[in-house]
């Protein structure tokens, strides 16, 4: 598989009251006191009182210092894009009414550095340790008010069990928009998910020679960062490597591993030689211009897929010339990683492995302070590199979602009570040593499906592991129940939805640059359209593919065969200044048109995209 790694509270309410919340989310102001509130993860605990906090036109955000200056902005800008309207912050004393935000730092033993205290009644309060916890607090609120303006009086100390709640996006081969991404990161906020884990390419200054496409502008993965600060959301930096190293070196046979037929290998860097580790750091380097992360993640997964060591020689050459004559060609490999992890150290941040690799054939260890997020059931398990003093995170293959491939059965793992205990191949009966789960989205059948269907099936599975990670992974009775949850308290402030078509369906007449078609607009059911003429669909094909998607700039939109099924005759009407661009939904490259009036496909920032009049 291309680039994807192989692959304690009450009860909230019954069916009845389930179903119900499925079709109309029920106002707080119905909740019994002796009712848990409805939130997506389930509060950890709820102490009941009588009355409620009424959320009105004289609600004033308290802040307590610029700390919580900072969530209150926050939460500002939240409540005004939920619909609430605009909401004063002020500072000192509070009224009735109020929202009071408060950071106490003393208050680290029970809160930890993310959990929160939140106390309804006449004033709602929210109270953290720190900014983080407090900004969770905030994303209770708001789920709450997603359900009405009155919340049952009582009192919560919500606290997360595991300290890494993620989720892992390649965006490595497949351009994915950003406002996909922003919309993720936002959602993973709402539902108190810290960790982000991307895989993408950042368009290289240092190495334009790397600069196919899809990638990133360093100013687009600033503005996503950014989002991700506010947030609270981290946002880690992947470059796989050794192996999966395609996207990078496929014009550098340089630095490609060669075999014993002279073959070189584009997906894999030669570990054994100098130039790739600089090759490597100097993009570490370049992607620390954009990153905050404090970590990095290297990937190391795969490095021998579909082949054997014994065909690379110069592996156990180098392995034994460093390590001496018992030593194994994975030492060479491992070495690569130590080297890397000294690297990530010395710009102060912990490094990150998939754990395929380690197989037990090394006689050379992975460096002390790596996490290793385990996958794949292999000879090494969790519990031995727990054993071992590694940190470990739970990145199971039955929590992979992958674009026209496998799903994961979230139901499923709901009625199993799932928790990031459950390893492949090994259930641990304690979590010292797991830093927490994520969810991982691959794109291996590029065209299988839109990013928008992405989307529908990612939600289901977002919600649950944040419940897992966060608290009781099964706190209701039923999955039927759980989801009413989702329903309940919808997405998160200032989402925005991509599932839309700017134009009514209809016959129009495109015209840009020369060029003119007039063609039937047909909405699609994941939110794009189809552009149909007399001969047929717009549709991209041709050229080099990569993961069954035609990825070469220059590529001609031509008129082929109509088919619903085919996600390349999907089209996003992207709005701009007195007209549209037209996106490819997979591609996701803009057409242009050539001066011989032919409409091709590029990046938006290698040709300006053609803009489309309709008439």
């Amino acid at each position: 598989m291309a680039d994807a790694p192989g692959r304690r509270l009450p009860r909230l309410l019954g069916v009845v009251a389930a179903l119900t919340l499925l079709t109309a989310p029920t106002p707080a102001v119905a909740q019994e006191p002796q009712r848990t509130p409805v939130t997506v993860p389930a509060l950890s605990d709820w102490t009941p009182e009588q009355g409620s906090y009424a959320f009105g036109a004289g609600t004033r955000l308290v802040a307590s210092g610029a700390a919580a200056r900072r969530v209150t902005d926050t939460l500002a800008d939240d409540l005004r894009s939920a619909g609430h309207g605009a909401v004063p912050v002020v500072t000192g004393a509070s009224r009735p009414g109020d929202i009071v935000i408060d950071i106490r730092p003393s208050d680290e033993a029970t809160l930890g550095t993310e959990g929160y205290e939140l106390h309804s009644g006449r004033r709602l309060s929210v109270t953290g340790a720190t900014e983080t916890g407090a900004f969770y607090g905030t994303r209770t609120l708001l789920q709450l008010l997603a359900q009405g303006d009155r919340i049952p009086a009582g009192h919560t100390v919500d606290v997360p069990r595991y300290r890494e709640r993620g989720v892992g996006v390649c965006a490595c081969y497949i351009h994915i928009s950003l406002p996909w991404l922003e919309n993720l990161v936002r959602e993973m906020a709402y539902h108190k998910l810290n960790q982000l884990l991307l895989e993408l390419k950042v368009k290289s200054d240092a190495h334009p020679e790397a600069n196919t496409w899809g990638y990133y502008t360093k100013d687009e993965i600033r503005r996503l960062v950014a989002l991700g600060d506010r947030y609270h959301v981290e946002i880690i930096p992947e470059i796989n490597s050794p192996g999966h190293m395609d996207p990078w070196i496929e014009n550098r046979p340089d630095l490609q591993l060669t075999d014993s037929d002279g073959n070189r290998q584009p997906a894999r860097l030669d570990v054994t030689q100098q130039a790739a580790f600089d090759y490597y750091t100097s993009l570490m380097d370049e992607y620390a211009q954009v990153f905050s992360a404090r970590s990095w993640h290297m990937g190391a997964d795969e490095y021998m897929l579909g082949s054997d060591y014994a065909k690379y020689p110069q592996m156990l050459k180098y392995a034994q010339e460093k390590y001496g004559p018992g030593a194994t060609p994975q030492d060479a490999y491992v070495d690569f990683i130590n080297r890397v992890q000294a690297y990530a150290a010395s710009k102060g941040r912990r490094l990150r492995i998939w754990n395929d690799g380690l197989s037990g054939a090394n006689t050379v260890p992975v460096a002390a302070g790596t996490t290793v997020e385990h996958w794949l059931n292999v000879a090494v398990k969790p519990s031995q590199l727990i054993a071992q003093g590694y940190d470990v995170m739970n990145a199971s293959y039955s929590l992979y979602l992958v674009r026209g491939g496998f799903h994961s059965d979230t139901e499923a793992l709901y009625d199993q009570s799932w928790d990031p205990r459950s390893f492949e191949g090994e259930r641990l009966t304690s979590s010292a040593g797991i830093t927490g789960a994520k969810i991982s989205l691959w794109p291996d059948n590029g065209r299988g499906e839109t990013e928008n269907e992405v989307a529908a099936e990612l939600w289901p599975a977002l919600r649950h592991i944040a419940q897992a990670t966060w608290g009781d992974p099964h706190p209701d009775a039923t999955y039927a129940e759980f989801t009413a949850r989702g329903t309940a308290v919808g997405h998160a402030p200032g989402w925005r939805d991509l599932n839309r078509v700017p134009v009514p369906d209809g016959t129009y007449t495109f015209r840009a640059d020369g060029a003119s078609y007039t063609v039937a607009v047909q909405r699609t059911a994941d939110g794009y359209a189809t552009l149909r003429g007399t001969d047929g669909c717009l549709e991209i094909r041709g050229g080099e593919l990569t993961l069954n998607v035609p990825l070469q700039p220059g590529v001609e939109a031509t008129w082929e065969p109509c088919d619903s099924a085919n996600t390349l005759q999907r089209w996003e009407l992207e709005p701009a200044a007195g007209g549209y661009h037209l996106i490819n939904a997979i591609t996701r490259m803009a057409v242009t048109v050539t001066d011989g009036g032919r409409p091709v496909q590029y990046p938006p920032d290698q040709r300006t995209p053609a803009l489309w009049h309709l008439s």
